[in-house]
């Protein structure tokens, strides 16, 4: 959810310049809730960016046609936005655990060998 996000606002601030629109304040403020609540209630299926990317463009009234510009890349994109959400998920998980006194130091520096896992 995190990658999706950042790259949805990402996208519509470089669709907006393609096109040489002017982003206000109250735009910023509008493409932030949206590709927030947005990157919320998608799937997690590769691509879904995209679908959820023209609603974020028609709250600012920007073009949709704009997503044909980030269609090219979206595959890199999406492998990085992934990247982006794991790692927020993993560090967010460990500062819970930490905070809810349920992490365990020797379970979690123990180390695994092949033997174990079978």
């Amino acid at each position: 959810m995190d990658g999706t996000a950042i790259m949805q606002e990402i996208a519509v601030i470089f669709i907006a310049q393609v096109y040489r629109i002017h982003l206000t304040l109250q735009s910023f403020l509008t493409v932030i809730l949206t590709a927030t609540l947005a990157s919320i209630g998608t799937a997690g299926v590769p691509g879904v960016g995209l679908i959820t990317l023209s609603m974020v463009l028609q709250a600012v009234g920007l073009p949709i046609e704009g997503i044909a510009l980030i269609m090219v890349i979206d595959r890199l994109l999406d492998m990085t936005r992934t990247v982006v959400s794991i790692t927020g998920d993993a560090v967010c998980t460990r500062l819970i655990s930490k905070s809810e006194k349920e992490f365990d130091k020797e379970i979690y520096y123990e180390k695994n060998t092949d033997e174990e896992l079978v």
